[in-house]
């Protein structure tokens, strides 16, 4: 039982940590006398925590901490022409994965990102049109190609695919 007073922030923060460490749900009535507080106390925190961010679930057991997905990520350099993009953006997302950005590096002038977010070929499309109808060019026209996309999957395995894909269709060197 924690018996010293602290203010209702740092108990939300105390509160999460104990949820994510315990073995079993860990019911309000458990956390209302732990913390020393009334049930309802509990019941607003766990809906403060919640609005926050917090994937809390309730279960009839208890609170626990709503299991993350597992995902994976890997970085590739690639190089291609503009005629290309719209393939090689296919081929990953085809293959189950979500490009999640581009970068390049910049002799000169360093790192320069941009977050893409694509996860299907109509998302593809979507980029490809935006591109073509603006006055501007792929970020990849500065590094001569060359740039790097990190790759988000639900496993290793597909990630290798990806890879082999790029390689096969000479996106990767």
């Amino acid at each position: 039982m924690v018996k010293n007073k602290m203010n209702g922030e740092e108990r939300r923060n105390k509160i999460i940590d104990y949820i994510e460490h315990s073995p079993v749900p860990v019911s309000g009535t458990a956390l209302a006398n732990h913390f020393s507080v009334s049930r309802q106390a509990v019941v607003q925190d766990i809906a403060l925590l919640r609005a926050s961010g917090n994937d809390i679930l309730s279960t009839n057991r208890g609170y626990v901490i709503a299991p993350k997905p597992k995902v994976f990520t890997r970085t590739f350099k690639v190089s291609h022409s503009d005629d290309q993009t719209a393939d090689e953006l296919s081929l990953i997302v085809d293959l189950g994965g979500k490009v999640l950005n581009v970068f390049v590096d910049h002799n000169v002038y360093g790192r320069f990102e941009a977050k893409l977010d694509i996860t299907s070929r109509r998302d593809v499309a979507r980029f490809i049109k935006d591109v073509e109808s603006g006055n501007s060019s792929l970020l990849k026209n500065v590094t001569c190609n060359e740039h790097f996309h990190t790759i988000e999957a639900p496993s290793e395995e597909i990630l290798d695919e990806i890879e082999q894909s790029l390689k096969q269709n000479g996106y990767i060197k």
